[in-house]
């Protein structure tokens, strides 16, 4: 009776103060708020402080969202921030969960429009929605607001692809409103507003996490300016000055900073200083001649990774609202060495995923390194969805999240929600005629070969964590993809006008189709058949196995292009469409062995194997002498699979070695250090080498917790590691060369079945705790 009272009286409180309820809900999209109805001007920041009691200690539930960013405060302390990215057609909304005593409460809200489209959101007017339950049961709030003072608008993007640098005089900011005593009575009452937007649904995801991070101070030293005024180029300034200062006098001083890898964070700079001084602090991946550049390679534009102040004077605390990516971190100060005094300085990375609970180690301590350099890259690009760079872009790629992205988070986490939202995000933001985007939920783009993976990822997300749900829920849009290539079809193959990135550096055929898009049809097709079988449309699987026969042939006939008498010229098909053609299925056994002869032939051939081969300098090279990190995906489990351990192996050990003697704690995009230093589909040694050599693949797809063994070993004498299930359990493994038997132990915090394949015939193990076997 309590509860029906209270809630009778919420609603009579809610109706008068115009929030729309229904039943024991809130209609999101019409409870968004902001100061004014209209039109804001971009890089506006605006707070929000909303009051709220507590009759007695209670765990408050909340749900919270807006557009474009924002940090969220509860009783003075930082407690969240947001939004999960979300297309306008889509919104989505956080759900938390915060224990609050008895007695009054303020929360806080910074909410940064960026009015501009990046790769994580596309132009949405600004808003808020904040809402908070016990037990279902609305909490009134009381919500004001007020624009923040001191931020100048509009200076700089960060590049073109991401939103404004952060710049702001804060002798003009209002101080401590976020603290519950500070007094907002001059301030506007917040209002409803309408946005352009689709029904809300809750993100699903976790929290993404701030975590501590351990840096260290590597260098400090005093400073003098050389180039011009600030504003005519500020990266310019920034890295022009005289560090060593023996030419020009001291201006100023600086502070170089080792967070150790490249990750996505926001300093904390405590500080003493003169009233007007300039702060400046600037992130980059690497050092460039010794120093921090606040330039982005590869970035399309002009780039300013780097944050500017006014110190109002005295002690303050500097802590950007906005994280930026970077392993190295540079403060220049405007003032007499004498006069400035750094007090305290932290950092704190933006990750999803914390400490893994999956692990491998080996014999080999460079594997071992490399396996962990991998897990490092994926936290580093993993937020609330799984990006390809925490620096450049941030963005939610398919040919990352659904590739690399997807199985290294199957063999180091049991939460791997931010996957699954990637592969619905990429169909939610399809093109009307149906085809998947590449990168979504802004910038969209769109990229044939990654629609087509898109299939089969989506199918091994199942496999890997027997989620079908995905299968069902993503059907009708994984017809419409596969179906909106039937436009394209031609007798030659498909001719489509969207970038056919196949590879960095790929060497397209002559003719009108490419060979390789067409072999990713192909493989999509198959996948799309088995989709249909698997959600019971076997008469759909007929019409996509009907279209693969018919694409085969065009690919069959190009083949034979290059048959000499009865064996391929595989070196003249080249390396991608062999490596593609083999995963395919078609190349026959009796010309298995020269395929893959010509695979490791090309590998060895180039950079880094070879060091005389060509680089791989820049986005405009295309040239056939290339291997890149990305490819290994498709190339490695090709070479596993037809008994090429060793060589995979070797290859982990010369290429991924080459980037841990460079110094790189994350990996590099591409084999060459002009390029990106941490990018999420480089990785791909983490996944095989908990994969292949710990033996256990997972077919979650047949059977929750089954698996089939397949053990590799190369020139390995031992191995062992954890593999975590998706509830969270753990399977560890274990085994040890002794003479011509491998003795194979395995624990288990969950019963599981594996299927072992010995001389042809298929033997089933299951195992509640644990088991010893040899093979």
């Amino acid at each position: 009776m309590k509860n029906i009272l209270a809630f009778i009286f919420c609603v009579i409180l809610f109706s008068l103060s115009g929030i729309e309820v229904k039943g024991n809900s809130i209609d999101v999209g019409k409870n968004l708020m902001w100061i004014s109805p209209a039109s804001e001007n971009p890089d506006t920041h605006l707070a929000f402080r909303g009051k709220f009691n507590l009759l007695k200690e209670a765990v408050v539930d909340l749900q919270i969202s807006g557009a474009s960013w924002y940090v969220v405060w509860i009783d003075g302390k930082m407690f969240t921030e947001g939004p999960d990215r979300y297309d306008a057609g889509f919104p989505e909304y956080q759900t938390r969960k915060i224990s609050l005593p008895q007695g009054n409460h303020v929360v806080a809200v910074q909410v940064h429009f960026e009015g501009v489209e990046t790769r994580i959101q596309e132009v949405i007017q600004p808003f808020l929605y904040f809402q908070a339950f016990i037990s279902g049961t609305i909490i009134p709030i009381e919500w004001k607001c007020e624009y923040l003072r001191g931020y100048i608008s509009q200076g700089r993007r960060i590049i073109p692809s991401l939103g404004w640098t952060e710049w702001a005089d804060t002798k003009w900011q209002q101080i401590d409103w976020q603290q519950a005593d500070y007094n907002d009575a001059s301030w506007t009452n917040a209002i409803f507003v309408s946005r352009k937007l689709g029904n809300f649904s809750a993100s699903g995801l976790s929290p993404v996490k701030m975590i501590p991070v351990k840096s260290r101070m590597i260098a400090q030293g005093e400073l003098a300016e050389v180039y011009g005024v600030f504003n005519d180029s500020p990266g310019a300034t920034f890295y022009l000055r005289d560090l060593k200062c023996d030419i020009y006098p001291p201006e100023g001083v600086w502070f170089r900073f080792d967070l150790g890898q490249v990750m996505l964070s926001r300093p904390k700079f405590l500080l003493d200083l003169p009233a007007g001084t300039i702060v400046e602090f600037a992130y980059s991946e690497s050092l460039l001649n010794g120093r921090v550049s606040p330039w982005i390679c590869v970035s399309g534009g002009d780039t300013y990774n780097i944050y500017r102040y006014l110190a109002r004077g005295g002690t303050q605390e500097f802590c950007p609202l906005t994280p930026l990516g970077g392993r190295f971190v540079e403060l220049h100060i405007m003032a007499a060495k004498a006069k400035v005094k750094l007090m305290d300085y932290s950092f704190i990375q933006r990750t999803y995923s914390e400490k893994e609970n999956g692990s491998f180690s080996c014999n080999d301590s460079l594997l071992n390194k490399i396996w962990q350099v991998g897990i490092n890259t994926h936290r580093a690009c993993s937020e609330d969805a799984l990006v390809d760079n925490p620096t450049r872009e941030r963005g939610q790629w398919v040919g990352d999240f659904g590739l690399v992205g997807l199985e290294n988070a199957s063999v180091a986490y049991s939460d791997i929600a931010n996957v699954r939202r990637g592969f619905v995000q990429a169909a939610q933001s399809a093109l009307p005629e149906g085809m998947v985007v590449a990168q979504s939920p802004g910038n969209e783009i769109v990229i044939p070969s990654f629609s087509l993976q898109w299939i089969s990822s989506c199918l091994n997300y199942w496999r890997l964590t027997g989620d079908k749900t995905l299968i069902t829920e993503l059907h009708q849009a994984a017809e419409k993809n596969i179906d909106s290539f039937n436009k394209y079809w031609t007798k030659e193959g498909i001719v489509c006008p969207y970038w056919n990135f196949i590879d960095w550096g790929y060497v397209t055929n002559s003719g009108p189709s490419d060979m390789a898009l067409n072999l990713h049809y192909y493989i999509g097709l198959h996948a799309m058949e088995n989709w249909e079988m698997a959600v019971g449309r076997n008469d759909r699987a007929l019409t996509y196995r009907n279209k693969a026969a018919e694409v085969k042939q065009v690919i069959q006939i190009w083949l034979d292009k290059y048959k000499i008498q009865s064996a391929y010229n595989f070196d003249s098909i080249g390396y991608h469409k062999t490596v593609l053609a083999m995963k395919a299925g078609l190349i026959q056994d009796n010309q298995k062995t020269e395929a893959i002869a010509s695979i490791k032939k090309h590998i060895l051939n180039c950079y880094p194997n070879n060091l005389s081969a060509p680089r791989l300098s820049n986005p405009g090279v295309s040239n056939a002498q290339l291997i890149t990190p990305y490819f290994a995906s498709y190339a490695f489990p090709v070479l596993f699979e037809n008994n090429e351990a060793q060589f995979v192996l070797d290859q982990y050990r010369t290429c991924w070695g080459w980037g841990i003697n460079q110094g790189l704690t994350t990996w590099m995009e591409v084999f060459d250090l002009r390029w990106s230093h941490c990018h999420q589909w480089s990785g791909a040694p983490t996944w095989q080498l908990s994969r292949y050599m710990l033996g256990l693949h997972p077919t979650f797809d047949k059977k929750m917790n089954s698996f089939t063994l397949d053990l590799k070993t190369g020139d390995l004498q031992h191995a062992q590691g954890r593999l975590p299930l998706p509830n969270g359990k753990i399977v560890e493994v274990s085994w040890n060369r002794k003479e011509n038997e491998i003795h194979y132990n395995i624990s288990t915090e969950e019963p599981i079945e594996i299927k072992i394949i010995k001389d042809g015939k298929a033997k089933l193990l299951k195992v509640s705790k644990s088991a010893d076997f040899k093979i």
